[in-house]
């Protein structure tokens, strides 16, 4: 079986595995690292407010703005209780705005549901920055079904960050809803659970890495699937599309699964 059709955020056919930035210090190295990352396919490039401390925003703003109509930049906002207040969240996007130097978000997530604010409320505020055109397309991030249901009765959800991999499994409910309903499901921590005999023997059987077996499975698991693994490193990066080429048999798969 083939791996699943490339997904569409909008009108932009999308890389199947992205690029997560949760590590991304403001370095020379870093911006040059996310031009070559765009030279080798990448077009989803994933990250937040305060993923070192505004630094990884900042620095994907200074190498690419203003990026390329086909590369997606999603960011997201409200990680902390209290952050989902109308005038915390406003001021988060503004700023996100002001870091990745742009005038357009992409992809907007509410990164977290704020155990202080109704996430409707915190939801309306995104929606309002995405009627002005600001906000392209709008996620939820950490949300199980239920809470998915409601954000949809908000506004219309493209996508949706939970974490998933080989090893912890429990939003499976989530991102079949995804696939039924066209949402993207992007998993963050996507390589945990590639240690142990079955990955090491379906990678070597493959001339893989364990890594990309973990990917691989990934892609498989279902079409609505987007990984977002993070590196540093063009040659981590190049081994992570390698997955991409990577046709797990059916054997294999229910092995993995």
């Amino acid at each position: 079986m083939n791996p699943p059709a490339v997904p569409q955020l909008g009108e932009t056919t999308i890389t199947r595995i992205g690029l997560g930035t949760n590590r991304l210090a403001r370095t020379p190295a870093n911006e040059a690292f996310l031009k070559a990352a765009l030279d080798a396919g990448v077009n989803f490039i994933d990250t937040a407010y305060m993923y070192v401390g505004g630094e990884s925003e900042t620095t994907i703003g200074a190498a690419l703005a203003p990026w390329p109509a086909h590369c997606i930049v999603a960011t997201k906002g409200a990680m902390r209780a209290g952050e989902g207040r109308p005038d915390v969240l406003r001021g988060q996007i503004e700023e996100s705005l002001r870091r990745l130097d742009t005038k357009t978000i992409d992809l907007y997530y509410l990164h977290r549901v704020d155990p202080e604010t109704p996430l409707e409320t915190s939801l309306s505020v995104i929606a309002e920055y995405r009627d002005q055109g600001v906000i392209g397309h709008i996620g939820v991030s950490a949300v199980d079904l239920e809470q998915l249901e409601r954000a949809r009765a908000v506004v219309p959800v493209a996508a949706v960050q939970n974490r998933f991999n080989l090893a912890e499994r429990r939003h499976e409910d989530v991102i079949d809803y995804c696939a039924e309903h066209g949402i993207l499901y992007v998993p963050f921590y996507p390589m945990r659970g590639q240690d142990g005999e079955p990955v090491a023997r379906i990678a070597a059987a493959h001339e893989a890495t364990p890594s990309q077996i973990a990917l691989a499975w990934l892609l498989r698991r279902s079409p609505a699937m987007v990984p977002i693994p993070g590196t540093l490193s063009i040659e981590h990066l190049r081994e992570n599309l390698g997955a991409l080429e990577i046709e797990l048999t059916d054997d294999e798969y229910r092995a993995l699964s």
